[in-house]
């Protein structure tokens, strides 16, 4: 057991914790079966970063790997949109969608901004400011956060009030310090294996809980952010949201464990949760490889028609729900080709008809890569 922090009597009559200096100085992690954990957490990495480089169009995949990512870690904070609202949104925003999705929508921009600007920006105090202001900004659920400025009162997590909450961060006061501890942690300690400094980072920042809302997914980015910087895969295709929202309970103990000093019971469940994800993601990998083969052996017997055929096969893997209108554009063609194109993937059984009732504005889905992502 270590020292994270310690709980500090306030005069508003709750008790706060408070984090000492981080990383600890008595920092050890020759645990046995962390060690193991953790080989094997790298060997599963290796496979997966070996099987992307095959993919035929990794772009597309990782769209669909941050769709699902900014689902899941929406849902850890009670999001009730999924994987197909968040696709839908984005090519139509009809009536019956949750009004929830706008939160995965901001997560995705969140993401692909955060992203993109790490090829300009360093990881950083800055960085993380513009992404959460880019989650926050106009976003639905939010009243009153202030995105993108570090807090400047007293939050707490689940319960009515400090006095009655499950956790209680450290006061505003101590919210810079804290911070600026953590962001020297990225670029020190060069000794500490990287896929254990992410588990300690996230830790760390969600004990911290640096602004009044958002944390909790801002957290969750900081995880592919630190990855990504450290290159620890050449592209990012590693999110670990849907692992911690099958285990939503077992996460938040786990982070309550971390602050009592239990750090090997964190890393345990963080670096389960790398080895999970790392193989499925490989496995969804293999089956994208064999479902384009066996749809690009379908559309070859089309003939003349084969050509603007594999134009919108591509295109699926980034829109698996469109309509026909994407089509003509994404394909070039005019409304009737574009209707007979669907048509054609339709009776091949690549396309589905979403609503079956439905006779104008009619949506498609490419349902078997479409079910590759979706919660199993």
């Amino acid at each position: 057991m270590v020292t994270i922090g310690k709980y500090i009597q306030q005069k508003a009559g709750y008790k706060a914790f408070i984090p000492e200096k981080f990383p600890p100085l008595e920092l050890s992690l020759n645990e046995p079966k962390i060690v193991k954990l953790l080989a094997n957490a790298n060997l599963q990495l290796g496979k997966l970063d070996g099987l992307t480089k095959l993919l035929p169009d990794i772009d597309f995949f990782i769209f669909m790997y941050i769709n699902k990512e900014a689902a899941y870690s929406s849902q850890v904070e009670g999001t009730r949109a999924n994987l197909t609202d968040a696709l839908q949104a984005g090519v139509e925003r009809t009536p019956g969608l949750p009004k929830d999705v706008d939160d995965i929508l901001h997560y995705i921009k969140a993401m692909n901004e955060g992203l993109n600007r790490l090829d300009k920006l360093p990881l950083s105090l800055r960085l993380i400011k513009e992404v959460h202001a880019t989650l926050l900004t106009k976003a639905r659920s939010s009243t009153n956060p202030h995105p993108g400025e570090f807090r400047k009162s007293q939050n707490w997590i689940m319960g009515t009030n400090p006095a009655d909450a499950r956790f209680v961060p450290p006061p505003p006061e101590y919210v810079m310090k804290a911070m600026g501890d953590l962001e020297k942690f990225f670029y020190s300690h060069e000794d500490l294996p990287i896929l254990i400094k992410a588990g300690l980072i996230h830790s760390q920042f969600e004990t911290i809980h640096p602004f009044l809302d958002g944390n909790g997914r801002t957290g969750r980015l900081l995880i592919t952010f630190y990855l990504c910087q450290q290159k620890i895969l050449e592209r990012p295709v590693l999110y670990l949201s849907e692992h911690f929202k099958k285990h939503r309970d077992l996460y938040f103990s786990m982070l309550d464990e971390y602050r009592k000093g239990n750090i090997i019971s964190w890393l345990d469940f963080f670096l389960k949760g790398i080895v999970r994800v790392a193989e499925e993601a490989t496995q969804t990998s293999n089956k994208v490889i064999e479902l384009r083969e066996k749809d690009l052996h379908k559309i070859s017997e089309l003939g003349r028609a084969s050509k603007n055929a594999i134009v919108l096969l591509k295109n699926l893997y980034k829109i698996p729900i469109i309509n026909v209108r994407k089509i003509e554009e994404v394909a070039d063609l005019s409304r009737e080709a574009a209707n007979q194109l669907v048509d054609r993937f339709v009776k091949l059984g690549i396309l589905a008809l979403k609503d079956k009732g439905k006779k104008y504005g009619r949506l498609f889905v490419y349902k078997d890569y479409l079910n590759l992502f979706e919660e199993k």
